[in-house]
């Protein structure tokens, strides 16, 4: 009877517990197979031989594993070697039989829509949602977009095996003897979460330099010092804002006679300025910064340190060479898999005109025909190791990185931003820029910089402004062309309705500049695109998956591009709007509002787009001024649509110097924005929740605009007097100058 009992419960032990808990660290060990919980959706599946586990950086992985472990899990032996491990949103079944990871020895279970689904190692993706493409380069047409973190499967699996090493922040081989490295995020339709798990494992993208979402002026063009300087007097004279100017190859001399070349010559790469052009590089960049805008140089590296240069003799010299092989001529391949080569090379191309005065490089890498793969180990790209040189290259005199290439895939968000490459410009190009702006976030691809208007072609002043409209709601506003003497991106040689449409999306694109480096705080925050697919907000709603013509721009702005041609003398065209449920959406240019649930073709002239402000927020703006990325918030513009009866939201206004590292260490402020309705009551309240930094304006004014409100009531403020003037459509409250850590708050009523 005894033995029959013994005999019943060990073989009920496949399906309960009967063996008391034991406490298990993270990670988990069993064996020579290791668990790495990292966050909830997502865990780490390794093997190795001999239990040789790997804790080193990879161009993947590269946050400190002991710092990114989970804490709340539960591990239970439900079984001969079978466990169960637990998080809070998933439920894991493995089996110890110290054969790397399979179908048969694991699975997990996740929910998704309110039902289990298991997932293995072995599924079979089969919605995956879209990521981003490396570049555009000749780009004519819609191309098919590489998969991203987020699929309707609701999970992803990244395959790290194989991948290099970072020893000592040094590229360097794995062993043979690690197998198996999967990372493995199964979040269901918890789309934040996965993006929030690539974070914890891969690294948040970094704060970028304020300027860099500015405004940007860009073209293949062999100017003088003098043209610049009249360009820019143009931007004030025509009324437009300008924050970069971005000098492409012609700046450096192209008379080099040796080196592999690209295009049609060998003197893509180069480091010597071209005094011919600019006679005087340091007097030049002085003055441009005297003008408050930055200097950004093109760089194709390729070819390294050849004799032609001003560099090359001391270069060689710190390379070891004797006099007669720099006497001869002799050169050095660029080699980036060389870190004394690359110290070397970073001084000799970048040092001294770092000194002139330069403040980031464009890192035009279109070598990957050539060299495709880091000399002297496996699987690096040298497209995603020389962003991350460059980046880090730039992390100088205290700033923070700055990096300006194309993409590289995952890991590659801890080096933005990044360039489209050059497309063709036509109408479907426009279509596909934003849909691929939209989905790009899903991999980790947060800040396109596209060559707005397109790079090749493109005669179309329609086409040109729509594309202007995009790129004011994107990371950057910057245009750029080819080499041809009829195509000039500056929006005065484009006609007088051009022009008019064009400078009124780069003032919006201005005045918009708090609320999109706020947005920036966010993504830098939390890993959620500052452009992102209607989905990864409202997946609950199928219609957030069926337009990929319009997206979120940060929290507060839905935007939809017109993509095809107008009908007219005013060009109408027009574009499908999904308005999601539980809010009320308003028009930005004519304060129209539509109920969330309700679908609606949208129509505009050449002069707007669409563009709609979630109501019941105040969204912070500033007034105009042609330095949008540098000019000081005086005065605080708070544009508030009414919001529902109910409603208490708050937004975050974030400030910091715009350039240093210090934000990581607290130099920065938050100042809460907050709504509140309750019936026909209206509370608003500007919260100074933090401010330490010692840039930051000591007070500022705020200008409360509120849309669709022609008359308020019963206003109480604890500012003292204040200057209200009723429009028909509009009414704007004026508070004069107030201590920056002073609550402002301000109530009324509406009819």
């Amino acid at each position: 009877m005894v033995k029959h009992f013994f005999f019943l419960l060990f073989a009920l032990g496949s399906y309960i517990s009967i063996w008391p808990s034991e406490k298990y660290d993270n990670p988990i060990v069993f064996g020579n197979n290791r668990i790495t919980l990292i966050t909830p959706t997502l865990f780490r599946l390794e093997y190795a031989e001999n239990a040789n586990f790997i804790d080193s950086q990879t161009m993947f992985a590269y946050n400190d594993r002991s710092k990114h472990l989970l804490q709340d899990f539960k591990v239970k032996k439900i079984g001969y070697n079978r466990y169960e491990i637990t998080t809070s949103a998933l439920r894991m079944v493995y089996y110890c039989d110290n054969y790397p990871f399979g179908v048969q020895n694991f699975q997990a279970y996740y929910q998704i829509n309110g039902k289990e689904k298991k997932f293995t190692i072995r599924n079979i993706q089969k919605k995956n949602l879209g990521g981003a493409i490396s570049t555009l380069d000749r780009v004519s047409h819609t191309l098919p977009l590489d998969e991203g973190l987020l699929s309707r499967d609701g999970w992803y699996i990244i395959d790290d095996a194989g991948n290099d090493l970072l020893i000592n922040d040094w590229i360097s081989r794995r062993p043979a003897t690690h197998v198996q490295d999967l990372y493995c995020f199964v979040y269901g339709n918890n789309y934040r979460a996965a993006l929030s798990s690539l974070g914890a494992v891969s690294g948040n993208v970094p704060m970028t330099r304020k300027y860099m979402h500015g405004i940007w002026y860009c073209r293949f063009w062999n100017y003088t010092s003098q043209e610049y300087l009249d360009l820019i007097n143009e931007y004030k004279k025509y009324d437009f804002p300008l924050d970069n100017v971005v000098f492409d190859m012609d700046w450096h001399m192209q008379n080099a006679t040796v080196g592999t070349g690209h295009g049609s010559n060998r003197g893509w790469t180069g480091y010597t300025w071209n005094k011919k052009l600019i006679p005087d590089p340091v007097g030049l960049i002085k003055k441009i910064h005297d003008e408050r805008i930055t200097v950004s140089l093109n760089d194709h590296p390729h070819d390294g340190i050849r004799p032609h240069e001003e560099s090359y003799k001391q270069f060689m010299s710190n390379m070891g060479a004797n006099s007669k092989d720099i006497a001869a001529g002799k050169t050095i391949l660029f080699d980036l898999g060389d870190s004394v080569y690359m110290k070397n090379f970073f001084k000799a191309a970048h040092g001294e005109n770092e000194k002139k005065g330069v403040d980031f490089w464009w890192l035009d890498w279109q070598q990957d025909y050539l060299y495709k793969y880091i000399r002297g180990v496996s699987r690096t790209t040298s497209l995603s190791w020389v962003n991350k040189l460059y980046f880090d290259q730039s992390k100088r005199d205290g700033k923070r990185g700055a990096g300006y290439s194309r993409w590289s895939g995952f890991g590659n968000q801890r080096y933005p931003i990044y360039f489209s490459g050059d497309a063709v410009a036509n109408w479907e190009v426009l279509s596909f820029e934003v849909n691929l702006t939209s989905t790009s976030g899903n991999a980790g691809c947060y800040f396109w910089a596209h060559d707005i208007g397109g790079f090749y072609g493109g005669n179309n002043p329609e086409l040109y402004a729509r594309w202007s409209q995009f790129g004011a709601l994107s990371a950057a506003l910057r245009v750029h062309s080819t080499k041809d003497a009829k195509l000039d991106r500056r929006p005065w040689k484009w006609g007088d309705m051009a022009l008019q449409s064009i400078r009124k999306s780069y003032h919006l694109r201005a005045q918009l500049m708090p609320y999109v480096y706020s947005s920036v705080w966010e993504t830098h925050q939390t890993m959620v695109p500052l452009s992102r697919a209607m989905y990864i907000d409202y997946s609950d709603d199928e219609r957030s998956f069926n337009n990929p013509q319009q997206f979120m721009f940060g929290d507060l702005l839905l935007v939809a591009p017109i993509t095809s041609p107008g009908k007219g003398k005013r060009k109408i065209g027009s574009q499908k709007v999904w308005f999601p449920k539980g809010n009320l959406w308003y028009d930005f240019f004519n304060s129209n509002v539509y109920c969330g649930g309700m679908e609606k073709v949208i129509t505009k002239d050449i002069d707007e787009f669409p563009l709609f402000v979630k109501g019941g927020y105040l969204l912070p703006m500033q007034s105009y001024t042609q330095r949008p990325a540098t000019t000081p918030l005086l005065e605080l513009i708070l544009r508030s649509y009414p919001g529902e009866d109910g409603c208490d939201n708050t937004f975050y206004l974030y400030e910091d110097d715009g350039i240093s590292q210090k934000y990581e260490t607290g130099h920065y402020s938050l100042t809460g924005l907050n709504y509140r309705r309750s019936g026909n009551k209206i509370f608003i309240s500007i919260i100074p929740s933090r401010t330490n930094y010692e840039e930051q304006v000591k007070e500022r004014s705020y200008v409360l605009e509120l849309p669709c409100i022609s008359i308020i009531s019963g206003l109480n403020t604890n500012v003292g007097t204040v200057k209200i003037v009723a429009g028909k459509n509009m009414t704007r409250i004026y508070i004069g100058k107030q201590p920056i850590n002073k609550e402002v708050c301000i109530e009324f009523k509406i009819k």
